[in-house]
């Protein structure tokens, strides 16, 4: 279906920062765009915003001022709703209540057009059950942007039980035109991104929980070695935990108590003391600025062991290397002595004299070492890129003496990784929380949620993923991604860690979610 014309009346329920965004979007676009807002001078205030945010773009040298001009121009604020009848679009961003979306969406319905498309912002409710008692409710579609909306590029495109066809793709096609990056979703709690991103809030609560490690290390280890722009405490603190906590009841409770999407007593802890991240000055982190302290300065300091000595014997390597590959040719370019032994079958394996060292399965490093009769073992976590990553969370088995661990820690420190011990904790950070992403993402896509394609397009352009969690899990290879789950189940005796069957399928099928 073609987009919208630029023609078109675009109009906008709801003037704060998210609708007064989605009005820029569609200004800036080329469309007539009516702001509306029951607040007295409240659609004024978001017009006189944009401008704002506009002219600081010409400040910069972003933008000209005439097409400043020519956008606010094209922004008219709405006194009453019936003035948005002859809109070819409406798109609602009010307070997340359903009863008063469904009041609002019953007037829109007796004032426009039956052509006009009936939208909401939600990134909460049910589509379906906001055009519940609707004549046409088939009409009815979800248009989810993310905050600020000028800026971050991702549309979720959410089709209710009776959205037509025809409007979803209308939909997505006119937000494609305006620039952004819009993907298919039924409507289903969290839809695609608050859904599958659970995980990673969910994986950094309990690793900090069970004391595996303090969250500025793990912060430090999941933008270091895997790669995510944040880590998920300070991303918490950034969205405010009253925020955060809200949506993972809120999945969690929609999904009748499924524990994978358990929420945090850690988290819940920090709502009930008031500490909601950055806007109260403290979350994981304390914000408020101290004495001496320079503006900007982290909050907290990873703990990485400090330098260690040690006089390396050759770095044995086993198997094929796969994924671990480049870190073996990192040890070669650091000038060590590197004896290749690719002939050896089984999971490859890095051996130091009597230690060995090797990438996690999801099991800790006592309950594989005793499987393997290994009496000292060293498992590594996953990287994103071994290349070029420049930090590594390890954890020791009970045989590993201090003599052992030193070699450990100047053996990846010879490679120009920092190195974080963790308590020995399955599946350790990056690869426990990347197998979890991926298996909810596949979840998704196994209850129609969305495609592969879309999920993973959703989790980059969403949140900044580094790599969609599909495509990350067939490039680790599913039957991998499969058997670090069932260890982390087995672990844990834990349903959360439940494989998802699609995931089981592929990775027994030897199929992958991107041909």
């Amino acid at each position: 279906m073609p987009a919208l014309a630029p023609s078109d009346i675009i109009a906008v329920i709801g003037a704060g920062a998210m609708g007064a965004g989605i009005a820029q979007v569609a200004a800036q676009a080329g469309h007539p765009v009516r702001l509306y807002d029951n607040r007295d001078g409240a659609a004024q205030a978001g017009i006189d915003g944009v401008r704002r945010q506009l002219e600081k773009r010409v400040a910069r040298g972003k933008m000209a001022q005439h097409e400043v001009e020519a956008v606010i121009a094209r922004m008219t604020p709405a006194a009453t709703l019936a003035e948005l009848a002859d809109s070819r679009l409406v798109v609602e961003a009010i307070v997340e209540n359903l009863e008063v979306k469904r009041a609002v969406f019953a007037e829109l319905e007796s004032l426009c057009g039956p052509d006009t498309l009936l939208t909401s912002n939600t990134s909460s409710l049910s589509i379906t059950s906001i055009a519940a008692g609707l004549q046409r409710p088939e009409r009815v579609a979800g248009l989810h942007f993310f905050n600020p909306a000028p800026v971050m590029q991702l549309v979720e495109v959410i089709s209710g039980l009776a959205t037509d066809a025809e409007v979803a793709e209308t939909l997505y096609a006119t937000a494609a035109a305006w620039g952004k990056v819009p993907v298919h979703a039924s409507s289903t709690p969290g839809f695609i991104v608050n859904r599958v991103a659970r995980p990673f809030y969910a994986e950094g609560l309990r690793l900090t929980q069970e004391g595996a490690a303090a969250p500025a290390t793990l912060d430090a280890l999941l933008r270091q070695a895997g790669g995510f722009r944040m880590g998920p405490f300070e991303l918490m603190d950034l969205i405010g935990h009253d925020v955060n906590y809200a949506v993972t009841r809120s999945v969690f409770d929609a999904y009748y108590g499924d524990t994978r999407f358990e929420p945090s007593l850690v988290q819940q802890a920090l709502v009930e003391a008031g500490r909601l991240g950055r806007k109260s000055g403290q979350g994981f982190y304390d914000y408020r600025k101290r004495e001496g302290q320079r503006e900007g300065t982290p909050p907290a300091a990873p703990d990485f062991a400090p330098a260690a000595e040690a006089e390396l014997p050759p770095l044995v390597a086993e198997g094929q290397l796969g994924t671990i590959a480049p870190l073996v040719a990192r040890a070669e370019a650091a000038g060590l002595e590197v004896v290749r032994r690719e002939s050896i079958s089984g999971q490859a394996r890095l051996r130091l004299g009597g230690l060995t060292l090797a990438l996690s399965d999801g099991r800790c490093a006592t309950e594989r070492a005793r499987d393997e009769g290994l009496e000292a073992l060293v498992l590594f976590d996953l990287c994103l890129d071994y290349e070029s990553a420049d930090a590594i969370a390890l954890a020791a088995s009970p045989g590993v003496d201090a003599e052992a661990r030193t070699l450990a820690t100047a053996l990846f420190q010879r490679l120009g990784l920092a190195v974080a011990w963790l308590t020995d904790t399955p599946g350790l950070v990056v690869l426990r929380t990347v197998a979890m992403l991926a298996n909810e993402a596949a979840d998704a896509v196994l209850q129609g949620v969305c495609s592969a394609r879309d999920g993973d397009l959703a989790m980059q352009a969403g949140v900044n993923y580094p790599r969609g969690p599909l495509a990350w899990a067939d490039e680790l290879g599913l039957a991998f991604v499969h058997r670090t789950l069932t260890h982390l189940q087995q672990s844990y005796g834990e349903e959360r860690y439940r494989a998802s069957f699609l995931l089981c399928r592929k990775a027994l099928a030897e199929e992958c979610f991107h041909v």
